[in-house]
């Protein structure tokens, strides 16, 4: 073992040598530990600004449906009832669809720790019972101003009677971080009024809380729509598109540094002795 790593040291150190270049008083001589320095450097460079190259990629793909569902018509919402076999949540997202129902205000809440510009307040989530159903959707109906304490809660009013939902579905990321306790009753307690304010968007939660089938996509209420309403000026993550370029760049850039600082160190001035032994070469 010890004589083939020898073998591999002695092999790698003669290769280094062999492509050592003389520049006028200058000669290239890169060293063992600088060049495979510099091969680790680089490898892992260029696969971290891939990295945030794909995820570029991945949000262009959705800015492209996001564009195309704010273009086209919109379709009518998919019904559980309606489906033969399992939803594909995945080929619904951002979508444009349009409900028809009746707002269920007893177990609408408010979204915490939501901003709009500089400001602070609530999203206001309100279930929608759909018209000949016994289905519900989650509506997101806006952001509204909260007040200076979360004791006093910021007044709002629904609308009542049937309401023609248009909008872009809406499916919460399940990747959250609470310390709120994740064990969830599904009969809550008839002295226990409803929670109306909740730190994170959890469908899986809120159907537990329910005593009523939902669906698992909500929907974010369009800007145009007439259906109770408040300020939706809403966001798309692809929005971090330019972010992730920026990223990209930034770490092919320190790869393409990383060789020109290899290749700069690399050349060292030709000393009297040294350049003697060279002509003899």
């Amino acid at each position: 073992m010890r004589h083939k790593t020898h073998k591999f040291n002695r092999e790698t150190k003669s290769m280094i040598k062999s492509i050592q270049l003389r520049l006028h008083h200058y000669i290239f001589k890169p060293s063992l530990i600088g060049f495979i320095s510099t091969l680790i450097c680089i490898f892992l460079f260029i696969n971290f600004g891939l990295w945030q190259y794909n995820k570029a990629q991945q949000k262009i793909a959705i800015q492209a449906v996001y564009n195309h569902a704010k273009i086209n018509g919109a379709l009518q919402f998919p019904l559980l009832s309606n489906q033969h076999q399992t939803l594909d949540i995945a080929d619904w997202k951002y979508k444009k669809v349009t409900v028809t129902g009746v707002y269920e205000p007893k177990y609408q809440f408010l979204l915490d720790n939501q901003v709009e510009g500089d400001r602070v307040g609530f999203h206001v989530i309100t279930p929608l019972k759909i018209d000949n159903t016994d289905e519900y959707v989650l509506v997101n109906r806006g952001w509204i101003l909260c007040n200076d304490t979360h004791t006093n809660l910021p007044t709002f009013t629904t609308p009542t009677g049937l309401q023609t939902v248009v909008g872009q579905i809406w499916v919460p990321s399940k990747k959250i971080f609470s310390l709120e306790s994740k064990t969830i009753s599904r009969d809550l307690p008839k002295n226990e009024a409803w929670k109306l304010v909740w730190q994170y968007m959890n469908i899986d939660d809120y159907q537990l809380r329910v005593p009523f089938t939902v669906s698992n996509m909500a929907i974010k209420l369009s800007p145009t729509s007439n259906a109770g309403g408040f300020v939706r000026n809403w966001q798309v993550a692809a929005e971090r598109i330019t972010t992730h370029m920026g990223y990209a760049y930034q770490w092919f850039g320190f790869a393409l540094a990383t060789l020109l600082i290899f290749i700069y160190m690399s050349f060292s001035k030709i000393r009297p002795e040294e350049n003697a032994d060279l002509n003899t070469k």
